[in-house]
Order: C-alpha cells, then sequence, then structure tokens
C-alpha cells in the first residue's frame, strides 16, 4: 500500500485553509510545485517535501504517520515498524513511528548505491549515534569526513552540517538513534531534483504492507 503524499498534502492545505499559492509562498516554493505534488505527478525529495512541510507547518515523521491509528506500546514485532521508502535509493524504519510526544528516533536505515541525503547539508538540534550493520557508508560531519564499514560506529551533535551517502555498489544498513523531535533524515533523498523523479515516497505500517 503506497502513501499517497498529493492526497495527504492537500487535504493538510485545506485543512490550514491555505491555497495553493499561499503554501507556496510560505514554503519559498513555486505554485506549480505544490500542484505537482499533490497530484502525484513529481516525487518530492525528502528536502523539497520538507521544505513545503515547514510552510504548514508539520513535522515530515507527523505527516507520514499521523494516521496510523496506533496507542503507544512498549513492544514492536518486525512487521510493526513505521517505514519509509525514499525512490529506490533510501529506506527506514522506525521503531514506535505513532508512539506520541516522542522525544527519541530510533531507526533502520539502508543506503541503497546512490543513496545521498544530499545537500544542502543537514543540521538541526540534537545528538545521533549509530552502528553500521553491513555495508560502507560515507559519513562527513562539519569539515571531516568517513568511510564507516560494518562494526563501525558515529557519535556527534547533529547541530554540525552532516551528510550519508552510499558510494559504493552494495547497500549499507545501519542503525541510528537520534534525540531530535523531527525526523530530519534524508532531507535530500536520492539526489534527484523535484522535477525528475519517478516514483513517489511511499510509507507503510508493515504490519498492512510490503514497502
Amino acid at each position: 500500500m503506497s502513501f499517497d503524499v498529493g492526497a495527504r498534502l492537500k487535504a493538510l492545505r485545506a485543512l490550514y485553509g491555505l491555497s495553493q499559492r499561499e503554501l507556496a509562498k510560505r514554503a519559498g516554493v513555486t505554485n506549480s510545485t505544490i500542484s505537482l505534488i499533490e497530484q502525484n505527478r513529481v516525487s518530492p525529495s525528502v528536502a523539497s517535501l520538507k521544505k513545503v512541510l515547514d510552510g504548514l507547518p508539520i513535522q515530515l515523521a507527523e505527516f507520514f504517520t499521523m494516521d496510523l491509528g496506533q496507542e503507544n506500546k512498549t513492544f514492536y514485532g518486525a512487521d510493526e515498524f513505521a517505514a519509509f521508502s525514499f525512490g529506490d535509493t533510501i529506506d527506514f524504519r522506525m521503531v514506535g513511528g505513532s508512539y506520541a510526544d516522542r522525544k527519541l528516533h530510533m531507526m533502520q536505515e539502508t543506503y541503497h548505491p546512490g543513496g545521498d541525503t544530499g545537500e544542502p547539508l543537514l543540521s538541526y538540534d540534537g545528538e545521533e549515534a549509530g552502528i553500521v550493520i553491513s555495508g560502507t557508508i560515507e559519513l562527513t560531519v562539519g569539515a571531516e569526513s568517513r568511510q564507516l564499514s560494518a562494526g563501525e560506529g558515529y557519535y556527534f551533535s547533529t547541530a554540525e552540517p552532516h551528510r550519508f551517502r552510499n558510494t559504493t555498489d552494495k547497500p549499507c544498513v545501519l542503525i541510528s538513534a537520534s534525540t531530535t523531535t523531527t525526523f530530519h533524515k534524508g532531507q535530500a533523498a536520492s539526489g534527484q531534483p523535484l522535477d525528475t523523479a519517478e516514483a513517489p515516497p511511499a510509507m507503510t505500517n508493515q504490519g498492512d504492507a510490503t514497502p
């Protein structure tokens, strides 16, 4: 079951009482950008979608999970994670995707070859730590950049500009935890510009469908 990004954006825009023109102005994008997204004629990168949502404003995680209808709970089966896919290059699985008033994001992240959080580099309040489970990821934090392989990890202040990129020909899987209350990871998904991406981002509750 693919998540209908266009229908959700249109419904939220109506809920906030905004025209396409008003939302575009608040988000700093063109009217046509809003129109094309709502018609599902383009797939926005994570960065592009977040920029639009900032005009409402609403958090990216809330955009995808606000209607899961799940109560807070302690334990989650493998099929109960919230799953986010951006194109065919970056996949996220979040523990407790609909948990109210969350203060932590615990993620399994898969960066397929070419997967890239992109430019501009991410920067927001919080801290993040992670361990590479398989494959290799290039992590840039500030002026430092390093290739991390399976068994290696990282810890940094997310206020430092940072970027994750898979420059290899094999997938990379890592487990991360961040203290930010907003889902920022992957703000620029596969490096595809807004007007050339092909498939809209998908979100599933894995108990209902396969991403």
